[in-house]
């Protein structure tokens, strides 16, 4: 039976962790919160306790800081808070059959091997999960903002963990920790030195407006025609806004589409919406999700010029597994909550970056804005600004849209563009390029306009090399497995020699 207090340590560094995030905070928690966790694994005494222990922890964390899924009901948070909690589990197995070596690798192999937990469950199953990052906590806080343009989102939570996990072993040897926080002081003064000493006078900003439309009945499922109606909400509400004033007006994510309501199959919506893009003389982002068969269905971002022409559109890359489309259905088909999602979202293929006038454009939907790796796709293809459109109509007032915000935040800061985050029902705000808020921020299931100027991006030094934080500590790391096990066999093999000589 694993060790009862590293256990409970290890549910309270959950708690503590999820208490770092919207709407709890601050986020400075999230040091603490890893910290207990990495502490019950240095307390462990064998790889079954280590699972347990960093089970636990992940469960814990993830039922805390993902609690707002149970407004899909108990099917949709408590397998993924599992799935998640699995994973940490894994981590906490390897940990634990490294407690022997001396302090300072054991935080080396402890933060490589969470790194390498979370490189993972980014990726799987289904495409993985970036929500639950610890740098997102902290995506207020200046300090770290101006860090990730060197080592992004994903490098500030390998530090993080190195500083947690360095407390640990402070008492033995207190060089550690401040071998970190001279490291973290370090990619400070390089994040403020890849910032622009100042913004050219000649620099055109971008005038964007975001249109919170909502819907005629916030968080409910209320008539057969919702969808058209949300889409004449936010029709009447772009009719407030000026003539010429503007470059970029955004609705946000369903905001029209499904089957009555779509501007490209319906050409009377299509119509209406190009004469506001003729009127206010601004190019239109839309957000459009529509049938395309009995089965199938695509999101996407569709795109006016200022003439009111449809130039294109961007889809969603990566849908929502179980809500917007059931990998391997027929496995699935016995449980019914998935009746609710009738058809398979078809993915797009790639990046979409739009030529405005004066700066490019690129977007994701919703979801794919907590992964970095979409976004840096569009900085990389050449967007200026990105475009963040989401809904949220399916969590009500929780805390999602404040998370969601904080993640885009961080994308904005890692990559050196601005953001435009655009809801539906959610909270939308304009953020510039170093993460800052750069508008007011609208309320929960609000008829709003958003308004805000910002100046378009140039990619980071994070945006054009990547994870390589994350990569570096999960190859150091190895080495330090390898350079370990070698060194047992080699001490084996002096035993065994010395053994050998003495027995002759």
């Amino acid at each position: 039976m694993a060790a009862v207090i590293p256990l409970l340590v290890a549910a309270l560094g959950g708690v503590v962790s999820a208490l770092a995030f919207p709407r709890f905070g601050p986020g400075v928690l999230i040091v603490p919160g890893i910290g207990a966790g990495v502490w019950a694994l240095r307390h462990v005494t064998s790889r079954r306790d280590g699972f347990l222990v960093g089970l636990i922890y992940g469960l814990v964390f993830f039922l805390g800081v993902m609690w707002w899924s149970i407004e899909l009901g108990v099917i949709a948070l408590v397998p993924l808070a599992l799935l998640q909690g699995l994973w940490f589990g894994g981590m906490g197995w390897l940990v634990a059959g490294w407690r022997d070596v001396s302090p300072g690798r054991w935080v080396l192999l402890a933060t490589s091997t969470w790194a390498l937990t979370e490189f993972l469950r980014y990726r799987f199953p289904f495409s993985g999960l970036e929500w639950g990052g610890a740098v997102y906590a902290l995506s207020a806080n200046e300090f770290v903002r101006a860090g990730a343009s060197i080592v992004g989102g994903s490098g500030w939570t390998v530090l993080l963990v190195a500083l947690a996990a360095s407390l640990t072993v402070a008492r033995v040897n207190a060089s550690v920790p401040l071998t970190v926080l001279g490291l973290m002081l370090l990619i400070f003064v390089l994040g403020l030195a890849d910032a622009p000493a100042e913004m050219p006078e000649e620099l055109v900003l971008a005038r964007v407006a975001i249109v919170q439309g909502s819907t005629p009945c916030p968080y409910e499922k209320c008539a057969p025609n919702e969808r058209l109606q949300t889409y004449k909400q936010h029709l009447e509400l772009t009719r407030q806004l000026p003539v010429g004033n503007l470059d970029l007006v955004v609705w946000a994510e369903g905001s029209t589409g499904s089957v009555n309501a779509d501007p490209v199959n319906n050409p009377e919506i299509g119509a209406a919406i190009a004469e506001e893009a003729r009127r206010i003389g601004a190019w239109f982002l839309v957000g459009s999700d529509r049938p395309i068969s009995e089965t199938e269905w695509i999101n996407a971002n569709v795109v006016f010029d200022d003439s009111g022409q449809i130039v294109g559109e961007y889809r969603k890359q990566q849908g929502v597994p179980f809500g917007e489309y059931i990998p391997f259905r027929p496995l699935f088909d016995w449980i019914p909550d998935l009746d609710q999602v009738p058809r398979d979202m078809v993915p797009g293929s790639g990046p979409v970056v739009f030529d405005l006038p004066n700066f490019d454009v690129g977007s994701v939907i919703s979801f794919e804005g907590s992964f970095s790796r979409y976004a840096r796709s569009h900085v990389l293809a050449g967007a200026e600004l990105m475009v963040v459109a989401t809904n949220e109509g399916s969590y009500g007032t929780t805390s999602v849209s404040d998370q969601l915000i904080f993640m885009t935040r961080m994308r904005a800061a890692e990559l050196g563009v601005p953001v435009v985050h655009a809801a539906v029902t959610g909270k939308s705000v304009v953020i510039d390029a170093s993460g800052a808020l750069a508008s007011d921020t609208s309320g929960l299931g609000t008829t709003e306009i958003i308004l805000g100027n910002v100046a378009p991006g140039v990619p980071t030094f994070y945006a054009r090399v990547g994870d390589w934080v994350m990569y570096a500590a999960i190859l150091g790391g190895i080495l330090l497995v390898w350079h370990e096990r070698k060194l047992l066999v080699s001490t084996a093999e002096v035993i065994r020699g010395g053994t050998d000589v003495g027995s002759a």
